[in-house]
């Protein structure tokens, strides 16, 4: 199973602001929504309740602390580790891809576990921001790709191997 990181920021690593995602570009959700779809989605509790919704078309799956965390949606998981919710949709689901979709702290923790990633970096200056995109370090990933639009581009990553001698 491949896990991918997918996300979107500006050139300062902005992926939120006040609990939001602080641009509204049509394009790059449409890309978010056809890349993701029919594949389950990882995201962490802020996240989820971000959203209006739970994704459609997707199994939505959520971290949290909170052991007594409910979802009233037939479509939502809930797990307390990351490793629990990899080894669910592995094992259980035999799912080809999963799709880690922040936030902040739930990148961090995937970084170590991901195969790629899905980059779009938007042409956006935002004040304020108050959640980053994780450093991560470049001699592990190697740039595979890359996708121009208006607003902003699409780097295709993947993990180097390592060469055992």
């Amino acid at each position: 199973m491949e896990i991918i990181i997918i996300a979107a920021f500006n050139s300062d690593k902005v992926i939120g602001k006040n609990g939001k995602i602080p641009w509204h570009i049509k394009e790059e959700l449409q890309f978010f929504k056809k890349t993701t779809y029919g594949y389950p989605v990882i995201m962490g509790r802020k996240t989820y309740e971000s959203l209006k919704n739970p994704l459609p078309g997707r199994l939505n799956i959520v971290l949290t602390r909170n052991n007594n965390y409910k979802s009233s949606s037939d479509n939502v998981l809930i797990f307390n580790d990351i490793s629990e919710a990899l080894n669910y949709c592995s094992g259980i689901l035999k799912s080809e891809k999963v799709f880690i979709i922040g936030g902040a702290e739930i990148y961090s923790q995937a970084l170590m576990f991901a195969d790629k990633m899905i980059l779009s970096i938007v042409n956006i200056k935002i004040d304020g921001g108050d959640a980053f995109f994780p450093d991560f370090d470049l001699y592990e990933w190697e740039e595979i790709s890359q996708e121009k639009f208006d607003l902003f581009i699409v780097k295709y990553y993947r993990r180097k191997l390592c060469l055992q001698k």
